[in-house]
C-alpha cells in the first residue's frame, strides 16, 4: 500500500504498502530443474517435525485449516541493538514446511512498510499447495518490529482518531490552512510519542529490521536464506545484502526502491507513475459506454476533478453513514490504480459520484488501503508505515523545500492537484517527526553473480520502472522487465516472469542480464 493525505503533504505520506500480489498465483506447470541442478543449496537442514520453541499458529492466523503444517513462534530482539540488555521486541514468525525435497527457507516480505509477512505467507501457502516453491522451500514470513502480529504493535491512533483524521481534506494551502495541516501532523507525532515512546520510534528503521531478519535466519537454523521482497521489501532486501550477503543464497527484489534517491525525488517519481496509471485507467474506461471520465483524453483530469473536488465541502453519498470524503475519494483512487483488477471498482465509485447515488466502492477502496475492517477497527499498517519511513531517510525541515516539492508534484500528477499552486505548502509529517532519521540515501553495494535478481514493471505506479533499472545496475544483478500497468509482477499470473523466478530460486540459475516479458 502507499499512503495519501492531501497534495504534496499527502503525497509524501504516500508509500508502498499495496505491494505483494493481490492474488498470488505461483506457477504450477513451469519446467523447473531438480534441486541441486544448478547452485548448491547450502548446508540447510531438512525440515523436521515441529521443533522446540515452535507451535501452532492460532494466535496469528484466524483459520489454519488450509495450512495444517504451519508452525509459528516469536523471536526476541533488542529494541536498540546498541543496548542488547534493554527493552525487547518480539517478532511474529510463521513457517510452512516444504512438501517435497527441501532446498531451504524462502523468506517473503509483502512491502509497506507495514505489511504483515505472516498474513501473506499464510495466504500464499494455502493457495499454492502444488507449486514448485511450496514443494522445495519452507515458506517463512516474519512481521518486522512494530508491524502486524509482532509486539509491541506500533499503534499511534485510536479507531475514532483515525476516522477523524481521514475526514480532514488537507487541501487549503493558504497560510492559515498550512498551519492547520501542520498542527494535525504535530498532533499525530505527539500521539506516537505518548503511546510508543521515543526510544521505540527511534529504532523502527529498516537498518534494525535487517538485523532482525538475520535473527530469524538463526532461529530457522539456516546458514543461507532465500528471499522474495516486494516494493518496500526490496529496501529491506537491499539492507540485508549490505550486512549479511554471505547468508543469502538467492534473492528476488520486485517493485524496486532506488536507495540513492531521497524522499522528495522518490515521491515526485512515484506521483508521475500514478499519473501514468491514471491515464492508462482512463483510456481503458473510455472504451466502455458511460465512462464517468468521458471519452476525450484531454478532459480526463478535468472530469475527475469535477467529480471529486466538491467532496471537500460536501461528502458524497454512501450506504455507510460516514459518506465519502475528498481524502477517501483520492485514497480509493490510488488504491485502484495499483492493479487493473481494481479498475472496475474505481469506475463504480466515480459513477456513483456522477449520478449522485452510492459512491461506496471508493469508500471501500479507501478502507482497504487504510486497513479499516467492516467493524471500524484499523490495523496498525498506517502508523507503522509512518514511523518506519520517517526514520529511514532525513527529510528537509525548511518550508521552501516543500513549496518546491508541491509545485513539482502538481506538475507530475495533475489528477491529484486540488486548486492552484499558492506558493505555500505544509511540511511533510516526517519533517516534523520527533526522532532523527537513522539512514540516508546511498548506493547499494555490488553483489557476486547469482546473488540477486531485480524485477521491474514498465508502468508500475508505486515503484517506477527506472528505480528497478537503477537498483539492478547498482547490485550488478539481472533485470527482469515486465510490460504492464500494475504494482509488482512476481507470482501475479505472469508465466514468463514466474518461470524465470522459479528457475532461479530452485536451481540458482539467474536469467540473462536483460530479460523481457510481454504482458
Amino acid at each position: 500500500m502507499s499512503r495519501l493525505r492531501s497534495l504534496s503533504s499527502a503525497l509524501f505520506s504516500f508509500g508502498l504498502l499495496l505491494s505483494g500480489p493481490c492474488a498470488v498465483a505461483l506457477p504450477t506447470a513451469v519446467a523447473t530443474p531438480e534441486p541441486g541442478a544448478g547452485q548448491t543449496p547450502g548446508p540447510n537442514p531438512p525440515s523436521a517435525t515441529v521443533p522446540q520453541g515452535w507451535g501452532s499458529c492460532g494466535q496469528f492466523v484466524s483459520d489454519t485449516s488450509d495450512i495444517p503444517t504451519a508452525q509459528c513462534t516469536t523471536v526476541a530482539v533488542p529494541v536498540d541493538y546498541n543496548s542488547p540488555a534493554g527493552a525487547q521486541a518480539r517478532l511474529a514468525v510463521i513457517r510452512i514446511p516444504a512438501t517435497g525435497q527441501r532446498i531451504g527457507s524462502l523468506l517473503v516480505n509483502p512491502g509497506g512498510p507495514g505489511g504483515s509477512a505472516v498474513d501473506m505467507v499464510a495466504s500464499m501457502a494455502s493457495d499454492q499447495e502444488n507449486s514448485p516453491i511450496r514443494r522445495n522451500f519452507d515458506l517463512v514470513g516474519f512481521d518486522p518490529r512494530g508491524v502486524g502480529h509482532s509486539t509491541p504493535a506500533l499503534r499511534c491512533r485510536t479507531d475514532a482518531e483515525f476516522d477523524a483524521y481521514r475526514r480532514e481534506p488537507m487541501v487549503d494551502y493558504s497560510p492559515g490552512g498550512v498551519a492547520h495541516i501542520e498542527q494535525l501532523y504535530r498532533q499525530l507525532t505527539q500521539q506516537c510519542v505518548t503511546r510508543m515512546g521515543a526510544a521505540f520510534l527511534a529504532n523502527t528503521g529498516t537498518a534494525s529490521v535487517a538485523r532482525d531478519m538475520d535473527a530469524v535466519r538463526q532461529t530457522l537454523g539456516d546458514d543461507q536464506i532465500n528471499y522474495l521482497g516486494y516494493s518496500y521489501g526490496t529496501e529491506l532486501g537491499t539492507a540485508y545484502l549490505e550486512k549479511f550477503s554471505n547468508h543469502v543464497r538467492t534473492m528476488v527484489l520486485d517493485g524496486a526502491i532506488d536507495p540513492t534517491v531521497g524522499p522528495i525525488d522518490e515521491n515526485v517519481n512515484q506521483m508521475a507513475g500514478f499519473q501514468t496509471a491514471f491515464n492508462d485507467y482512463a483510456t481503458d474506461c473510455a472504451r466502455s459506454a458511460g465512462c464517468p471520465l468521458g471519452t476525450d483524453p484531454t478532459q480526463f483530469v478535468n472530469r475527475y476533478h469535477a467529480l471529486v473536488n466538491p467532496l471537500v465541502t460536501k461528502p458524497g453519498r454512501t450506504a455507510d453513514p460516514r459518506g465519502l470524503s475528498y481524502a477517501d475519494a483520492t485514497t480509493g483512487t490510488i488504491n485502484a490504480l495499483y492493479t487493473p483488477a481494481h479498475w472496475k471498482y474505481l469506475t463504480s465509485g466515480l459513477l456513483g459520484l456522477a449520478r449522485g447515488t452510492d459512491a461506496g466502492d471508493l469508500l471501500l477502496l479507501a478502507d482497504d488501503y487504510d486497513g479499516r475492517d467492516k467493524n471500524g477497527h484499523y490495523s496498525n499498517d498506517q502508523d507503522a508505515f509512518n514511523a518506519i519511513r520517517c526514520v529511514d531517510a532525513p527529510n528537509p525541515t525548511d518550508q521552501a523545500s516543500w513549496v518546491s516539492a508541491d509545485q513539482r508534484i502538481r506538475q507530475a500528477a495533475p489528477f491529484l492537484s486540488y486548486g492552484q499552486f499558492t506558493g505555500n505548502a505544509p511540511r511533510d509529517l516526517c519533517a516534523l517527526w520527533p526522532v532523527q532519521a537513522t539512514s540516508a540515501p546511498h548506493a547499494a553495494p555490488p553483489m557476486p553473480p547469482g546473488k540477486v535478481v531485480v524485477v521491474s514493471t514498465t508502468h508500475d505506479p508505486a515503484t517506477p520502472y527506472q528505480a528497478g533499472v537503477n537498483l539492478a545496475r547498482q547490485l550488478g544483478g539481472p533485470l527482469i522487465t515486465y510490460d504492464g500497468t500494475q504494482h509488482t509482477a512476481v507470482f501475479n499470473g505472469h508465466q514468463c516472469v514466474d518461470t524465470a523466478v522459479v528457475r532461479y530460486f530452485v536451481a540458482g540459475t539467474p536469467p540473462p542480464a536483460s530479460y523481457h516479458c510481454q504482458s
